[in-house]
């Protein structure tokens, strides 16, 4: 391969040079109606009293909006001593997915397959029940014993997800799991009737009110879903629709959840499973029992009120050596698939290979889950199956309870297996399934569940889309081996109609953004104040303002070269028209500067060691001489780790300030350096100023602040003392207001950001030992919420009287005192405290700060000329969806000002124009729209200094014109975006959905997502931040279904898109789409679909990004890569990536291809893109960047699509997905001029789908590039911007 990768390198290379001219371009903790009124007349029913009937939507809140949570306890047992008290932060306020979120279209078809159906067994009748997305399904003994096909019938219908039903021992009950009413999972109870009785569908409906109920349902649902709230009679009447009026929740979840519950022997309790979150998002199971209402309860509808979390913990998590029960919370691996095995022990499976935390891409072979027993009287645990071979999950017990049925890989097939407990005896029955799960982690379920006929003479289970009858024999040992009559298929019809939402759909001009003049920075951060709160000071992308409060006006700061990004700015006190600040170099690293205000002129501070240094403060002296403290980093992602790396901490140093009639300089030395020992986290954001002139440093952190007393001196150890002031528990920010007294320093206030907003707390009713924190129940004392939306970069003015921050570019200020007139109100608001009142003291102002857009420079660098003239061209215009209609042979492109102006065929349509232009022979190569990344992460963005990103430049290099990243520092991401707009580098254009909003216990950045109010702001933020670039959020694996469906009505009022991730939860995801989100980020982790999904994700308008570099249910298509390609001796890659990165790609170990089950993955996104499904493609940032989104092209083509088809996911899909259809994704006139250029000799259609990668130039916005090099061509030919010295060799 690495001959090939040079001889396609070195091709490249000759086809270069074809141009003609006819005449002469830091991190921190962390990481959006209408309503229509129509009257209703009602329906007669029978006489009931439905609120005794009926429980509320949200009789899941039993507990407190608020409670106090110990923090610290003690016992034996980890399990036992750990509190799960944490998360949420906040409990859900009411809410009822089913009737609070409109769903006002019908999916309606008839399916014959169906994937994944989780399925029982009657223990009497042989009926056998299974979950069909979302919906419950019987098919009768009877007709299936005919062996016809048989139809389906429905028995627990709507909006809520129902999977995972299972019926008592007498089969008089069935237990289902469901997300009705808050969206949380639990376990649901109904009584079973049997399955033509509880057909919601029947022809021969015998119950009038069911009958009455479906004749209104059309209406009732169009009542719904223009907003007319539900009634108790049109509540009844849709319940009774949906199979749901008489079921009972069995638990009460409203952040964990819990899954695949099995009746005990007695009836009266089952055992299910638990899930848990950490600061990770994927979860670790427990085995929990719960008490189940009889059939007499039932039938009586006497209701148990349940406590949120009831339960019994029966088989916990185990901890690694050395763990203490602390830690148990961040267990991420547990039991899992709970059952029964007499009256006093239950069987499960569990993955052993991973001892702690999850990874993916494990080796199935080798196994990766066993299964155990455990006695629960004696707590004694045994392996029943082990790990190896192939492991072993999805346990099921025959109905006599001597045979355990599993799961597991067996070479390239999947087994049934059963193992008989009395003898110890193996028996692998059939070969003929679908590929466990076990590579995932898997609420779902490793393999559906299947169970025995009611005489054991069978397992019923479901395969490769249909449900099979496996026969089973007993063999002379009483062992049940496999028949002699093959296993074959329960042919079934099943009638689907289902309610959908609206799929979250937008366009945005960004056409008109980038053809401007002009484009608005609106994301600011290292804010600083002057000593009377009159001024404050900021970076902008790269360049330092001040803002005079109050004022409209914003001053750039004077500097001495305008082409360098400058950071880290600061005041100097008592010389409040002193900026000190930093700027860097790409080669020289950073130096620092001194900027009067007045005068306009800036100061060279020389006498810096070469290095990277940050957050310059001069000490608060009287007179020109000063003490200046500032502190250096080691390496780093953009800059590298080769150079400068030593010496990491705080230094001080002496100068002596410019006077005012001071002209004969322009430098200013710094003397004297020397070295602070100190326990500043230099990898953490830092805000330093000095106390008493120089003798004391005030320095805060994310989650800390302390004084350094400088003026003492070192101690014999050369430690200097540090003062504790403040710490904060979950803080992303923390800066204080300090004051002294008899006993010394402490913090008078307290301002912190914890989960996006900024607080304030008195110092004074702290004590030592205590850590700030917002959570509701563990507030500090006194905290007052400042922020109504969210806050960054908070600071205090020198006196401690008024306290500034950030949210986009608003600058929000506020006078401390003014609390005084909330403090009613902040005392009896223990949730939100006080912002109701806080917020009407709050002042604001908008900073308006602007750049030039690439356009107008290309404009003004094209100088005489802006028009590029491409001919002979290829040209693959991906305008119509139709390969045959969007190939113009021998054609002609006009781009004048970064825009298409024209395009088609020479002869028919405009002639090469008169006068100057630059024109391009394509020598017959192909031309296309330039490739969108729908999902890519990179980590530049996080980067203290602002350098040229190498990122940046090889997503270019390798035709990524447009990247979308679905997680970034919401702040971080949009400040790279301008510096990528304002020209500070080259790169593509960047839109990101900031900071995710996450469901698992992170600080940071968890969000509950609590009410709409909370869902408005989480999304305000980012629009704050990113103004008309902000056009998307991502949810991940929030638990609650009612958060998510709260975020997508704020979605609709503010314009943005939803982009979630449901983190290896098939049910979720199936959520998602029913839910109306605009994609699904990750393929679905069941690798092959069937039709129910493949059409209901056609149907529905969600997108698919189906990341086969990292997919689920096998090996990593990455590592398929890494084996197939000489990623370290790349020279395309070696050119422009760090060195480092592709030496740890150099070995792979030997993977068979049905380890790849991408491919099974590729083949169903085929069958879903021939359905009308868009599909995207999204490379996940995966190193090697740029190469690696040609991979992926690769991968998406396996599964039997045409090259046109994959490029289409690549351009035009992509576009119309995002809402950038307007700008980009086809070559059409009055778009902007994002394309790639071929070599000739280069099929893309029909060809190599890996050549798409031999680029010969790239095309931005009509600045164009060699793509070997990113050597400029036009306008301002042989630019070439030069980044850090990042590698060794």
């Amino acid at each position: 391969m690495a001959s090939k990768a040079a001889d396609n390198s070195a091709g490249i290379a000759i086809e270069l040079p074809y141009i003609t001219t006819s005449a002469q371009r830091q991190t921190s903790r962390k990481s959006t109606a209408f309503i229509r009124i129509f009257k209703y007349l009602a329906l007669c029913s029978a006489a009931i009293t439905l609120s005794s009937i009926l429980p509320t939507p949200w009789s899941a809140l039993t507990q407190n909006q608020v409670s106090k949570v110990p923090l610290r306890v003690t016992s034996a047992d980890p399990a036992s001593e750990w509190r799960d008290n944490v998360w949420p932060l906040r409990q859900q306020t009411p809410w009822d997915i089913s009737t609070d979120f409109p769903f006002p279209r019908e999916l309606e078809y008839d399916v014959t397959e169906g994937t994944w159906l989780r399925l029982d067994v009657h223990p009497k009748s042989g009926d056998i029940v299974f979950d069909m997305l979302g919906d419950l399904y019987c098919l009768p003994a009877a007709e299936v014993a005919r062996k016809g096909l048989t139809k389906a019938r429905p028995i627990l219908l709507g909006v809520p997800f129902d999977s995972d039903p299972h019926f008592s021992p007498e089969g008089d009950r069935l237990v289902f799991r469901s997300d009705a009413e808050l969206g949380v999972e639990n376990i649901w109870v109904t009584l079973w009737k049997g399955c033509e009785a509880m057909d919601l569908r029947s022809d021969d409906l015998a119950d009038d009110d069911l009958r009455m109920a479906l004749k209104a349902q059309k209406f009732e649902e169009d009542l719904l879903a223009n907003g007319l709230k539900e009634d108790h009679q049109r509540r009844y009447n849709r319940l009774l629709r949906e199979g749901r009026l008489n079921a009972q929740r069995v638990t009460n979840e409203t952040y964990r959840w819990v899954t695949d519950a099995r009746f005990h022997p007695s009836g009266n309790k089952v055992v299910a499973t638990k899930w848990y979150t950490s600061g990770r998002s994927l979860g670790a199971g427990e085995g929990w029992e719960y008490p189940v209402p009889s059939v007499t309860d039932l039938q009586e509808r006497k209701r148990v009120n349940i406590a949120v979390g009831d339960g019994k913990r029966t088989t916990s998590r185990t901890l690694p050596t050395g763990w203490s029960s602390e830690q148990y919370g961040d267990q991420q691996i547990g039991p899992e698939q709970h059952v029964w095995y007499g009256s006093d022990s239950v069987i499960y499976s569990k993955n052993v290979r991973d001892a702690s935390a999850f990874d993916y891409s494990k080796d199935v072979h080798q196994g990766i889950y066993a299964i155990f027993q455990k006695n629960l009287t004696t707590e004694e645990t045994k392996t029943l199956v082990d790990v190896s071979p192939g492991g072993a999950s999805r346990p099921e017990l025959s109905r006599d309870g001597r045979t355990l049925a599993f799961v597991r890989r067996v070479r390239d097939k999947e087994a049934l297996v059963l193992k008989d407990l009395s003898t110890g005896t193996i028996h692998h029955i059939w070969y003929g399934l679908n590929y466990d799960l076990t590579t995932v982690s898997a609420p779902m379920g490793t393999y559906p569940s299947f169970a025995f006929t009611p005489s054991d003479d069978a397992v019923i289970i479901w395969a490769a889309g249909q449900i099979y009858t496996v026969p089973l024999t007993t063999n002379e040992f009483g062992e049940k081996v496999a028949s002699s009559t093959s296993p074959y298929p329960i042919p079934f019809v099943a009638h689907i109609k289902t309610r959908l939402a609206e799929t979250r759909r937008d366009e945005f001009d960004v056409f008109k953004l980038e053809t401007q003049d002009t484009q608005r920075v609106r994301a600011f951060k290292e804010l600083r104040v002057d000593d009377n709160g009159s001024k404050v000071v900021f970076q902008a992308a790269g360049v330092a303002y001040v803002q005079k409060v109050g004022e409209k006006s914003v001053t750039k700061v004077p500097v001495l070269n305008e082409s360098a990004p400058y950071y880290s700015p600061t005041f100097v006190h008592g010389m409040d028209h002193l900026i000190l600040h930093a700027r860097w170099s790409d080669t020289r690293f950073t130096s620092f500067e001194l900027a009067d205000l007045q005068s306009g002129i800036a100061y060279e501070l020389i006498g810096l060691p070469f290095g990277r240094y940050f957050s310059p403060v001069l000490c608060e002296c009287p007179g020109l001489g000063r003490q200046i403290a500032f502190l250096k980093s080691g390496g780093d992602l953009l800059t590298g780790d080769i150079l400068a790396t030593a010496g990491v901490g705080l230094y001080i140093g002496d100068i002596m300030l410019p006077s005012e009639d001071s002209t004969t300089s322009h430098s200013i030395e710094i003397h004297n350096i020397r070295f602070v020992p100190s326990d500043i986290d230099t990898e953490d954001r830092v805000n330093m100023r000095f106390l008493e002139k120089n003798k004391k440093l005030l320095v805060q952190q994310s989650s800390k602040a302390f004084i350094i007393d400088l003026g003492a001196g070192p101690d014999k150890f050369g430690k200097y003392t540090h003062i504790p002031l403040a710490v904060g528990k979950m803080s992303t920010e923390l800066v204080v207001a300090p004051t002294v007294s008899k006993v010394g320093y402490r913090a008078e206030n307290i301002a912190f950001v914890d989960f996006f907003h900024v607080y304030l707390a008195p110092g004074g009713k702290l004590k030592e030992g205590d850590e700030v924190w917002s959570r509701p129940g563990n507030a500090t004392k006194g905290l007052a919420r400042v922020s109504l939306d969210g806050g960054h970069d908070v600071t205090f003015t020198r006196d401690g009287k008024k306290i500034f921050w950030f949210l986009g570019p608003y600058l929000h200020s506020l006078e401390i005192f003014k609390l005084q007139e909330c403090s009613s109100a902040i005392g009896k608001d223990p949730v939100n405290f006080g912002i109701s009142c806080v917020k009407d003291q709050i002042s604001y102002q908008e900073i308006v700060v602007e750049h030039s857009t690439d356009i107008a420079r290309l404009k003004r660098d094209a100088e005489d000329s802006d028009q590029v003239v491409i001919y002979n061209a290829t040209l693959l215009t991906m305008e119509t969806g139709q390969e045959r209609w969007d190939v113009i042979q021998g054609g002609l492109m006009i781009i004048r000002g970064g825009v298409i102006a024209s395009i088609g065929h020479l002869a028919q349509d405009e002639a090469i124009p008169h006068g100057t232009a630059t024109a391009i022979n394509a020598y017959g190569g192909f031309v296309v729209p330039g490739f969108i990344d729908v999902h890519a992460h990179w980590n530049g963005f996080a980067n203290r200094y602002p350098a040229k990103s190498w990122e940046m430049e090889t997503f270019l290099a390798y035709g990524v014109t447009t990247l979308h990243n679905p997680s970034a520092d919401t702040v971080e991401g949009f400040v790279e975006r301008s510096r990528v707009e304002s020209g500070k580098m080259i790169g593509p254009r960047i839109f990101t959905v900031g900071d995710i909003i996450y469901g698992a216990g992170e600080p940071g950045i968890h969000q509950d997502i609590v009410d709409e109010a909370e869902a408005y702001s989480a999304l305000m933020r980012i629009k704050a931040e990113g103004g008309p670039a902000s056009i998307s959020y991502k949810n991940y694996n929030l638990p609650s279904r009612a958060s998510r469906q709260r975020l997508l009505l704020a979605a609709r009022n503010l314009s943005m898109l939803c982009v979630p991730e449901g983190g290896m939860n098939q049910d979720w995801d199936l959520t998602y789409i029913i839910d109306g989100m605009t994609t699904v980020e990750h393929a679905l982790p069941v690798p092959t679909l069937y039709d129910d999904i493949l059409t209901l994700y056609a149907l529905s308008g969600t997108g698919t990004t189906p990341t086969h570099i990292v997919n689920y249910g096998g090996a990593f298509g990455e590592q398929f890569v890494w084996a197939t390609e000489d990623i370290p001796n790349d020279p395309k890659l070696r050119r422009f990536t760090r060195h480092d990165q592709l030496q740890v790609l150099t070995e792979s170990t030997a993977r068979p291809v049905h380890s790849y089950q991408l491919f099974n993955t590729s083949s169903s996104v085929a069958k879903m893109i021939e359905k009308g499904v868009l599909a995207h493609i999204g490379a996940h940032g995966e190193p090697p960047l740029g190469l690696n989104y040609h991979k992926e092209m690769f991968f998406t083509q396996q599964g039997g699509l045409r090259n046109y088809e994959v490029i289409r996911a690549a351009t035009s899909s992509a576009a119309k997905t995002l809402g950038l259809s307007g700008a980009v994704g086809t070559l059409s006139k009055n778009k902007l001029a994002d394309l790639l250029v071929y070599p000739p000799g280069i099929d893309i259609l029909n060809g190599d789908i890996s050549k798409t990668r031999d680029i010969r130039f790239v095309v931005r916005g009509g600045r164009i590039w060699d793509a070997s090099t990113m050597e400029e061509i036009w306008p301002l030919k042989g630019e070439k911007q030069v980044l850090p010295h990042f590698n060794a060799d």
